[in-house]
């Protein structure tokens, strides 16, 4: 299939998308949402696929969204609860619920919702130029894309509550130092240690990975009871797959395991 917005390329177990408008800082336009629903689609259909990496062409990550793409002009309001249902919130879901782990190499600036995109991702790693900058209250919004949910999360309630409502940018050494990204790396470093990291993720237990996605996702809203219940459940699901097989094997004969991801 072929893409005019973004780019996906998959090979050694490891989906890339790419989003491929360098032009707009790669925000976000109907037909980039539209494509990536496609990529998702051709992603999870591909059982050779076990890690996933989004990352953006040119000098930015994403700057959320075209406001060129929107008509405000009108007497009408714009209702952007529309956008988010059809757009933004199915995004979300798709790397939440993507049963693999999804890197987000975030190569510059990620700005409103480019910005609560790649937090959205399981492993994020910045290049030492990137920002992050919750842009929603210079317009009077709020922050989408989940940001209300992962940002107090990630930050805790106070500095959250700081950087929406006054849109201050954060460095990715800021972001590193706060526990809002996994790590920041020089720019030229960036993708070299982002493929390191997913053809290693790619080689390893992709269910049971699955399963540890779900369980911490999980968690930040199950008590402590419910989260026991589900690691109890999860663990019996984990324990019964080849790969958990496969790894006591090889630790026991003291060799290097070779898993399948089922």
């Amino acid at each position: 299939m072929s893409y005019n917005t973004i780019e996906l390329s998959i090979g050694d177990g490891v989906a890339t998308l790419t989003l491929n408008r360098p032009d707009r800082l790669n925000s976000f336009n109907g037909e980039m949402h539209a494509e990536i629903r496609a990529a998702f689609e051709v992603i999870r259909a591909d059982k050779s696929v076990r890690c996933m990496v989004l990352t953006g062409n040119g000098r930015g990550f994403c700057a959320g969204q075209d406001l060129a793409d929107r008509d405000v002009s009108g007497d009408k309001p714009v209702d952007l609860g529309e956008s988010l249902e059809k757009n933004y919130n199915p995004f979300v879901r798709n790397i939440m619920t993507l049963e693999m782990p999804v890197i987000c190499a975030v190569n510059g600036v990620a700005a409103g919702a480019g910005a609560n995109i790649a937090l959205a991702c399981d492993i994020v790693i910045a290049a030492k130029s990137a920002s992050f900058i919750q842009a929603f209250c210079r317009l009077g919004l709020v922050p989408d894309a989940g940001g209300t949910w992962t940002l107090p999360r990630l930050v805790g309630r106070a500095r959250a509550m700081g950087l929406a409502m006054m849109g201050d940018k954060v460095s990715a050494e800021q972001a590193a130092q706060w526990g809002m990204i996994w790590q920041m790396v020089d720019d030229d470093q960036l993708m070299p240690e982002v493929n390191k990291l997913a053809l290693h993720l790619a080689t390893q237990p992709t269910q049971g990975l699955a399963y540890i996605k779900q369980a911490i996702n999980a968690s930040q809203s199950n008590d402590l009871d419910t989260q026991l219940d589900m690691e109890r459940d999860l663990q019996s699901l984990a324990s019964a797959t080849e790969d958990y097989r496969e790894g006591v094997q090889a630790f026991i004969n003291k060799r290097a395991p070779e898993f399948k991801g089922f």
